[in-house]
């Protein structure tokens, strides 16, 4: 498919894998109007692609994303609370979206990881940072409180970290991020981020593409539909799976002892 024209992200497909590098370094990545609505189209688009199996987000110039443009929220002062409510809801659907992508989306961490950065590290698949990141929820500190971005983390790491770091505003680094489980994998440096990355998206391309999408969809509906009427609704898809084109390579290539069609 053709990638939709941005001006606040820049676009990398190469084969099976987008990356959406956040591309405001002079403000840290911070998440303008702009980017947010070029973010939840680009989400739209590219959920309808089924060739395209992961996506890798990232920030430009050493930074992920330092949250909210508070320029925006000194603008968006002016207007009426209706309008503040719409916007600000507008960033939680960019989390859904996020969250529910049928592509496997990975973050990739570096300095400052912030309010909505945060909160889009915690909808991601995978996460993987740096040690030397500083992560935060510094909205009740600025006398905002973290409204679209606090659901997510509270499933993320739990509700009591997540008393803790959003009533306190508090910095932390990459291991304390790590001990929490807001990210699957702490490197020392650069290098040992891009060498990370590396070996997950060639974990993640060994999976077949439609199996991953059913898997990521069953997993998130787990706690949000009654059980017995989930497990009936997962044997449908099994079912569905095992009769299908990608089951049938997958056995035939285990067989033979080779790669499936879909692994690099």
């Amino acid at each position: 498919m053709k990638l939709p024209a941005t001006t606040t992200l820049l676009l990398e497909r190469q084969d099976d894998v987008l990356t959406i590098i956040l591309n405001r370094p002079a403000n840290r990545n911070a998440m303008n109007l702009t980017m947010l609505e070029e973010l939840h189209a680009l989400m739209a688009a590219v959920g309808k692609d089924p060739s395209l199996r992961a996506i890798v987000m990232r920030g430009a110039g050493g930074h992920f994303c330092a949250g909210g443009d508070i320029k925006d929220m000194a603008t968006a002062r002016s207007q009426d609370r209706q309008s503040q409510a719409e916007i600000n809801r507008r960033f939680g659907r960019l989390l859904e979206d996020a969250a529910r992508q049928p592509q496997v989306l990975i973050t990739l961490l570096e300095g400052a990881v912030l309010g909505g950065g945060l909160g889009l590290a915690a909808v991601s698949d995978i996460a993987i940072c740096v040690e030397d990141c500083r992560f935060g929820l510094p909205e009740t500190s600025l006398g905002v409180t973290p409204a679209q971005i606090a659901p997510f983390v509270v499933q993320r790491i739990g509700l009591t970290h997540a008393r803790r770091l959003a009533l306190t505003a508090a910095r932390f680094g990459g291991k304390e991020a790590l001990r929490l489980g807001l990210v699957h994998y702490t490197e020392v440096d650069n290098a040992g981020l891009e060498s990370r990355l590396s070996e997950v998206l060639d974990q993640v391309l060994r999976c077949a593409p439609a199996a991953n999408r059913h898997t990521k969809a069953l997993l998130l509906a787990t706690g949000e539909q009654p059980l017995q009427g989930l497990l009936d609704q997962a044997a449908e898809t099994f079912a569905q799976a095992v009769t299908g084109k990608e089951a049938a390579e997958g056995t035939l290539a285990f067989v033979q002892k080779r790669k499936p069609s879909w692994a690099p």
